[in-house]
C-alpha cells in the first residue's frame, strides 16, 4: 500500500461492525495531522505514526496490550 516509498502505519484488526472505521480515521487524522482512509478492515495512515496511533487508539477504549506496533 505504499507509493513512491513513503512511509504508511497500517491499523489492522479493527471490527468493522463494531467500529466505525471512518469516524475513527478521520479522528486519527485530526490529532495526528496527517492524511489517511479506511480500506477493507484496515485504516492507513501517512507516515510513521505507530506510536502516536497506539496512544490514541488506547485514548479512544482499545485494549492497549491487544495493540502490536511493528
Amino acid at each position: 500500500m505504499r507509493r513512491f516509498r513513503k512511509p504508511t502505519t497500517l491499523v489492522e484488526g479493527i471490527d468493522a461492525k463494531r467500529i466505525d472505521q471512518e469516524q475513527l480515521v478521520k479522528t486519527m487524522k485530526r490529532r495526528l495531522a496527517c492524511g489517511g482512509s479506511a480500506k477493507e478492515g484496515t485504516l492507513v495512515l501517512q507516515g510513521d505514526q505507530r506510536q502516536k496511533a497506539k496512544e490514541i487508539l488506547v485514548k479512544e477504549g482499545f485494549d492497549g496490550e491487544s495493540i502490536e506496533v511493528q
